[in-house]
């Protein structure tokens, strides 16, 4: 039977701490250990993770006494601790859904070169909100690692929220850490060295984890979260192709197209600012400085000659008129057709 070792950062989420341990103890036909770390949590996390390890010699706890910080927390399991031959990195306040270990597992134990696996993950804020899992047969789609890794650069963003991901341990302890340069966008980044160094799959239908979204989360927030996560997706992004450049093929071409993606991205969302009249909330200038810097050709985009027009006419006669409606409308289409694909494919 394969070993899955599970590493739960806690800081400050007691009350979810055995929901959590519970969806990964219960998980069928796979060796199971789990480690808690307590980042110094000034609730009841000690208490509730002690009494966790006492129940179940599975569990480990672990306490800092001064807070270490998320990163360094989370290398601490994976690459300090971990032995098995496959880990994952959950938060205490999400859930693996049933099964999903063994699926996972699964496709790996069949197919070495396969060194990631993720899948659909439910955002739920209470747990009277969470579906009901048919456990019957699945399916999954599998790329080469060059493949998934061209996928995400023409993308410009990150198709994993984290608690889905299955890691062969060998796999993880090649890739190594997470960078601390990267608080916010370090798992992104994990992701693309992992695909630098295997092939990636994906299982089709069926979740298999569940996100637990907090009322005073920043995915919550708009504009000047939308920048801060296109500057943190760019940092991601640099600091792969600046340490593994070397041992991917085409890697300027695959870098110069993920500058492209978030160039444009940047641009549409100025162009979004002039639709709303919110041109000063969104922060304009910032933005095309932002697209520039990533991508010199980005006059080149029509993205920045929507945003011309646009500037041309003025934020408050584009609102008024709403005379760019269509084309807004259509990129609304596609992105509503990006998410389902996401959602039904992976990517």
């Amino acid at each position: 039977m394969s070993t899955v070792d599970v590493v739960i950062p806690c800081y400050n989420y007691a009350r979810y701490l055995s929901g959590c341990v519970h969806s990964v103890l219960s998980q069928p036909r796979v060796d199971v250990r789990v480690l808690i770390i307590d980042d110094a949590s000034s609730d009841e996390t000690p208490i509730v993770g002690r009494a966790l390890a006492a129940a179940d010699g599975r569990i480990t706890f672990r306490r800092h006494e001064a807070n270490h910080g998320h990163l360094a927390t989370y290398n601490e399991g994976l690459i300090g601790w971990s032995t098995a031959d496959y880990t994952v990195l959950l938060s205490a306040d999400d859930l693996l859904a049933p099964g999903c270990l063994s699926r996972a597992v699964s496709i790996m134990d069949a197919s070495p070169r396969i060194g990631m696996v993720y899948g659909r993950t439910i955002h739920f804020e209470r747990e009277s909100d969470l579906p009901e899992i048919d456990p019957g047969g699945f399916s999954f789609r599998q790329w080469s690692g060059a493949d998934w890794l061209r996928l995400r650069c023409r993308a410009g963003y990150n198709v994993i929220t984290s608690p889905e991901v299955v890691v062969r341990g060998e796999i993880q302890r090649a890739a190594g850490g997470y960078r601390p340069e990267l608080p916010h966008a370090g798992d992104l980044e994990m992701w693309l060295r992992i695909a630098a160094l295997a092939d990636i799959a994906y299982v089709n239908r069926i979740p298999q984890a569940f996100y637990r979204v907090h009322p005073e989360s920043m995915m919550r927030t708009v504009y000047r979260g939308s920048f801060l996560d296109l500057r943190q997706r760019k940092a991601a992004f640099d600091s792969f192709f600046q340490h593994d450049a070397a041992s991917i093929a085409n890697a300027h071409n695959l870098r110069n197209l993920a500058n492209r993606s978030l160039a444009r991205e940047a641009l549409w969302d100025a162009c979004r600012a002039y639709d709303r009249n919110e041109v000063a909330v969104c922060h304009v200038e910032e933005l095309v400085d932002f697209a520039i810097t990533t991508y010199p050709n980005a006059a080149s985009l029509p993205e920045y000659a929507a945003l011309r027009r646009r500037q041309w006419l003025g934020p408050v006669i584009c609102n008024r008129t709403q005379i760019f409606a269509a084309p807004a409308l259509l990129r609304k289409v596609q992105r509503a057709a990006l998410k389902q694909r996401w959602k039904h494919q992976g990517v």
